[in-house]
């Protein structure tokens, strides 16, 4: 029987770890360690550790008093990729998760639609780029993440407003992303999982209270005033089964581009409009799973994807993040 090799995961949330080890424990990986990545050191010219890395670095970490991680995560995978090891949701992938920009790029690039974006630096070119829109925008960090810096303007005049308030935060870097408004006729939007080039399940995520809606249990707030999704049996969770399947174009077309730009395992979200036209606007590397929607469904995803990697292991699969 072959062995299993040594899993690396790398975080900076460990709350977040629970689930992951969880999955990996139940798929038979014994050696697994963890690697904390807030600071560090990387000598070029030392080997990393033999065995699978799995990158768990969000792009979110600055809210959590982990400014330099992004940055030193960036370096880290570079150097796992430059030694040849194998990396789960490598350098590729990354500079995806944290440019919302750059996904507009590759998703259009895939031939899959995305609302009108727009990245600017700069209070002037933050006004000037919002003269470009006709009808209701949105303003989000270029690096997000947990809905960070989601706003809705109905005007230019309001957006001016907002921009030379005292509160106003540009989010890292100062890059701003304004995109068109998408009016659903239904207040939820739909998160398509993908795990290792396969369509794991779709679930719809309720926006009655926002946008913050990681579907971690970790990541819940406190429940507010908007409605619940799922039905009354259980604890109250803002997400619910979509009737979306594996053989949706739009789910085909995820897929090929998970395939093609180097992502492992990722959660996609798009938003219909009144029309049934649907627009992608958000990539997840670092996607999590509802524990309370997982029961619900019957799909641990993080069970899932320990399990793909298992399988990866057993047939021999060594498929690289690009570089």
């Amino acid at each position: 029987m072959q062995s299993l090799p040594t899993i690396h995961v790398l975080y900076e949330n460990p709350a977040w770890l629970p689930p992951l080890l969880e999955g990996l424990a139940a798929e038979g990986f014994e050696d697994v360690r963890t690697v904390e990545l807030v600071e560090g050191l990387i000598d070029p010219l030392k080997a990393p550790a033999e065995g699978i890395w799995i990158n768990r670095i969000s792009p979110s970490s600055h809210t959590r008093g982990h400014s330099s991680t992004i940055e030193l995560g960036r370096e880290f995978l570079y150097w796992l990729e430059a030694h040849g090891r194998r990396v789960i949701n490598g350098s590729a992938a990354f500079e995806l998760e944290v440019s919302k920009l750059r996904q507009d790029l590759v998703l259009n690039r895939w031939g899959i639609t995305t609302p009108r974006t727009v990245l600017a630096v700069g209070n002037e070119a933050i006004i000037e780029a919002a003269r470009g829109f006709d009808g209701p925008f949105i303003t989000k960090h270029n690096q997000g993440g947990k809905g960070l810096g989601i706003q809705l303007f109905e005007s230019v005049d309001a957006l001016a407003t907002w921009v030379n308030a005292p509160e106003f935060d540009a989010g890292p870097g100062g890059k701003v992303i304004l995109q068109q408004y998408i009016q659903a006729p239904e207040p939820f939007i739909t998160r398509v999982e993908i795990v290792g080039d396969r369509f794991l399940f779709a679930m719809r995520s309720n926006t009655s209270d926002g946008f913050e809606l990681c579907p971690s249990d970790a990541c819940q707030l406190e429940s507010r005033s908007g409605p619940e999704v799922c039905p009354a049996e259980g604890p109250p969770s803002k997400f619910a089964t979509s009737p979306l399947g594996a053989d949706d174009s739009l789910v085909e077309r995820y897929i090929a581009m998970c395939k093609g730009e180097g992502i492992d395992i990722a959660g996609i979200e798009f938003i219909e409009d009144a029309d049934g036209k649907r627009y992608t606007y958000d990539i997840n590397g670092t996607t999590n799973y509802s524990g309370v929607f997982a029961e619900k469904i019957g799909i641990d995803g993080m069970r899932e994807f320990a399990r793909h990697l298992r399988e990866s292991v057993a047939s021999g699969s060594s498929r690289r993040s690009v570089a």
